[in-house]
């Protein structure tokens, strides 16, 4: 551990569990890049991805956006290419785009397809698949409404899903946003959560979370009190 970084883990006490008005407060005090530090939360939750109906994959929209810049590409022909355009998508196109890829090029954040070309993207699989790129209808990204969808992932709207620990991970915003906004934008995550238990998941189902900037320590969050504020 470097100078810098053990001076900001001294302000953190290991053997609390801190509210989120609290956390939202300390991570960014814990900050010490200079650069402007992206604010992560990670939720360990009560599941077992091994099996499907406990594979948790979604998306949400955070009422403050994510801060970053999102490159957003779409697949689609005639009017729905058109209406992604006037949306604002970065990249549109069918089969040009998807032999743009095979060659190598991935230089976008999101990708967003209509259901008429999936077939087309299918191909893109074992390339855009390991890199959680591929449209996925579960997370929003295969629409007819390609408009509303480019202009949600512009505003801020963020998909994850459980790894094989039953952990999700997630941007939840800037170290240079205002700990009241983190807090809402962590909020809307939370409730986006609880809403998605599955009915088989047994036992407490928020097992640890803990929110950190890009290069500074993890913040413990207390459970309970995330627990009673989600199921409000």
């Amino acid at each position: 551990m470097g100078k810098k970084y053990k001076e900001v883990r001294s302000k953190i006490d290991r053997d609390k569990s801190y509210s989120l008005t609290e956390a939202c407060e300390l991570v960014k005090q814990t900050s010490f890049a200079k650069f402007d530090e992206s604010i992560d939360c990670a939720a360990r939750l009560g599941v077992n991805p091994r099996h499907a109906d406990q594979m948790i994959r979604s998306s949400v929209s955070l009422p403050n956006g994510t801060g970053k810049s999102v490159r957003v590409l779409v697949f689609a022909k005639g009017d729905r290419a058109n209406q992604a355009r006037d949306a604002g998508a970065d990249f549109v196109g069918a089969e040009d785009i998807v032999e743009k890829i095979q060659g190598g090029w991935l230089d976008f954040d999101v990708a967003i397809a209509t259901p008429d070309m999936m077939g087309l993207v299918g191909r893109l699989g074992r390339v855009l698949g390991p890199r959680n790129l591929m449209p996925n209808p579960k997370v929003g990204t295969v629409t007819m409404d390609v408009s509303t969808a480019v202009r949600e992932r512009k505003a801020g709207r963020i998909e994850f899903r459980t790894d094989k620990t039953g952990i999700i991970h997630a941007p939840i915003g800037k170290v240079s946003f205002e700990a009241d906004k983190l807090e809402e934008n962590l909020t809307a995550l939370l409730r986006t959560l609880q809403r998605l238990k599955p009915a088989t998941a047994k036992g407490k189902y928020f097992k640890s979370i803990s929110i950190s900037s890009t290069m500074g320590p993890g913040i413990r969050l207390d459970t309970n009190e995330v627990q009673a504020l989600v199921t409000e």
